[in-house]
């Protein structure tokens, strides 16, 4: 038999060790692309039973950095967060080094309208959205109409809702009789209609101004009802009246009316709709950052695309919709009729998903002309059919990305979807669309920045209570993703697809998604207001 020297031993020795040890180095450290996984299938949390979500980076929702650690749920709620040992019993969720965060809280939604059919709530999940605050753009549910669909539906995201200034009018005016100012007798109607739903638990007043059914309203008239949410000690979010060639006085008239009232206001989804005056979001910034120097809490929300999804009518500032003139306004500065597409048109379905331009070139006709014959089209249809709801919708191409930069960076500034269930690709894909293309790609925020943009800091502006932080005692709305790999897919083309990089969503306590399936629970509860 041939020796085996001393040294041959040693040295076979130490690639065993090395060996060994690199595999528990693995073990302990995973690679940030393994999947969680829990010890059982089921993983819903029970109440008095724990779950204890073990090995990940907590990004808590303040804004502070992340840190290694773990969160226990029991029931619906966190009960500890830190350097947790698990218990006998309790279920374990491996996060395997990826990052838990606070769950979204989308500050203007318009996703409640699929709820009933979509329960899952897939759209806002896909993207780690746990809450959707309502009632936007002036248009609202009564409070009591939301707690008879909770009372007969189980849903799998968090609601909360403003009161619809629109809505008010329409129920007080007359849905076709609201192309005006109130009278003194309308406006003490809406006054005493407002603050019933605000007894009831609304969050504040919205307003459209902007839009037809309270584009008429007068300022004293919004001013009164925001009134009566500060006497409730709620707050006021608004379209304004103007996003483009009137912007300098929509901000004014919003300032103002936080001076006046006292209360919190939030721009909805700040932009510059106004090609003469791209380039200029820091003047707006400075204007906004000079009312709370001098006492005014104004705040705004944006989402991260240069094209938004409304009415081809919003492309009427002064309301002239078979005007020459102000159509061709329209096509020079408002938007760019070569990339932008129309989502939805009922009367010629043809249309849905071409650019205006392509449209008027199939039609022969100059670009402004088609769009004043769309807007009669549309309204022919509606006429005809007064139950179609929505006719049309146009994905307007209106934004400069540098403007939405400067917004997204903004310390005073949220981020929102304003989506649907389909339509604009931010319905599926807005918060996804931040980590991905803005955070990790462009690093316009730290991730930790952007976490508390998307929960704690929305919550504050909302006077949302125990949610969007991850701490002991607040509600188990938490999100697992993988900060590598999180990207949006949804284009116009293909609104829905879905995104990737968001591993699993717990709502309450209870986990409703994971990797890009529901999990087919529905603990999403109505939150109110209380006094």
């Amino acid at each position: 038999m041939k020796k085996i020297s001393f040294s041959t031993v040693l040295q076979s020795w130490f690639i065993i060790t090395l060996f060994l040890l690199a595999g528990f180095t693995a073990m302990s450290y995973p690679n940030k692309n393994w999947e969680p996984v829990g010890n059982n299938k089921d993983q819903k949390t029970a109440e008095g039973n724990t779950t204890l979500i073990k090995n990940v980076w907590i990004v808590d929702g303040t804004g502070a950095a992340p840190y290694f650690g773990a969160v226990r749920i029991q029931g619906n709620k966190i009960l500890a967060v830190g350097n947790l040992t698990p218990q006998t019993g309790e279920t374990i969720i491996d996060g395997r080094q990826q990052y838990l965060t606070p769950g979204f809280i989308d500050s203007h939604s318009h996703h409640f309208g699929s709820l009933k059919k979509e329960p899952q709530g897939i759209a806002m999940t896909n993207q780690g959205i746990t809450t959707i605050l309502i009632g936007q753009d002036g248009d609202s549910y009564p409070m009591d109409t939301l707690q008879s669909f909770f009372s007969k539906n189980k849903v799998a995201v968090n609601v909360a809702s403003y009161t619809g200034h629109s809505s008010l009018r329409e129920k007080i005016m007359g849905r076709n009789n609201v192309f005006r100012a109130a009278s003194l007798a309308e406006i003490d109607k809406m006054k005493k209609a407002l603050a019933s739903d605000l007894q009831k638990g609304s969050f504040g007043l919205s307003t459209g101004l902007e839009y037809e059914s309270a584009f008429y309203s007068s300022k004293e008239e919004v001013i009164a009802l925001a009134q009566v949410a500060a006497d409730f000690k709620r707050g006021y979010i608004s379209h304004i009246r103007s996003e483009d060639i009137q912007l300098k006085d929509a901000i004014d008239e919003i300032i103002e009316i936080g001076k006046r009232t006292g209360i919190p206001v939030k721009l909805s989804h700040i932009k510059i709709a106004n090609k003469q005056d791209w380039g200029k979001a820091n003047q707006v910034i400075q204007t906004l950052d000079s009312a709370r120097k001098a006492g005014i809490d104004i705040t705004a929300d944006v989402y991260p695309y240069t094209f938004w999804n409304s009415t081809l009518r919003v492309l009427f500032p002064d309301k002239k919709f078979t005007s020459l003139k102000s159509a061709e306004l329209a096509t020079r500065q408002l938007f760019d009729p070569a990339e932008s597409v129309l989502v939805r048109f009922a009367p010629y379905p043809s249309y849905a998903g071409k650019t205006i331009s392509a449209i008027a070139k199939e039609r022969e006709e100059s670009t402004p002309a088609t769009l004043i014959q769309l807007i009669k089209m549309a309204e022919a249809y509606k006429k005809a059919n007064p139950g179609a709801g929505s006719v049309e919708a146009l994905a307007g191409k209106s934004m400069l990305e540098a403007d939405v930069i400067d917004f997204m960076q903004w310390e005073h500034a949220n981020f929102c979807s304003d989506g649907a269930a389909g339509g604009h690709p931010r319905g599926y894909g807005a918060f996804t669309r931040i980590l991905g293309k803005y955070i990790r790609e462009q690093k316009i925020l730290s991730l930790s920045q952007a976490i508390h943009k998307m929960t704690g800091l929305t919550a504050k502006h909302l006077q949302i209570e125990k949610r969007g932080v991850i701490a002991a005692g607040n509600f188990a709305d938490l999100v697992i993703l993988n900060p590598d790999i999180v990207e949006d897919h949804a284009t116009i083309e293909n609104s829905k697809a879905l995104s990737t990089g968001i591993k699993m969503v717990w709502v309450n306590g209870a986990l409703v998604y994971q990797n890009q399936n529901a999990a087919n629970q529905f603990p999403g509860v109505l939150i109110r207001k209380s006094h």
